[in-house]
């Protein structure tokens, strides 16, 4: 039987190592179980997880020129197709500028918020001031630009 991407086998646990676990599939063939692929959640310690002689089923993820098998617990686990339960939908607060059908931009204008050209002229107006300001302060002293020398 050759060994094919994506084929689902069961295996014996022959080697454990720091960054993964040797198995031996059929006909004596062997693959690694990466450290990353045993399971859904973090793995510091592979021996957690499995134990010399334990039988797996894995996943064969690749095979490469060489003959090296990658093989994956972790993926030969059926999930259900949606596990993770529907975010409910964030109901609007009065006032935000949201549209309730689809949530896209508000209308513009409101009287409570500063339109963007408000807000980038008062900045362009705060920051000039404290350039200004600056510039004053800091010419006099250590002989900066257009310093006056007396």
């Amino acid at each position: 039987m050759a060994i094919e991407v994506g084929t689902k086998l069961q295996g014996k646990v022959t080697g454990i190592t720091h960054f993964g676990a040797f198995v031996e599939l059929s006909e004596g063939v062997t693959g690694l179980v990466h450290i990353s692929e045993i399971a859904d959640n973090y793995v510091k310690d592979v021996n957690d997880h499995l134990k010399l002689g334990d039988v797996v089923t894995v996943k064969v993820i690749n095979v490469d020129k060489d003959g090296k098998i990658g093989l994956s617990i972790k993926q030969s686990v059926d999930k259900p197709v949606d596990a993770r339960p529907a975010r409910p939908a964030r109901p609007p607060r009065p006032g935000d500028g949201r549209r309730d059908d689809r949530g896209g931009r508000g209308f513009r204008g409101s009287p409570n918020k500063p339109s963007f050209e408000d807000k980038v002229s008062r900045f362009l107006k705060d920051s000039e001031e404290r350039i200004s300001s600056l510039r004053k302060n800091t010419e006099g002293k250590r002989g900066g630009r257009g310093a006056r020398r007396d």
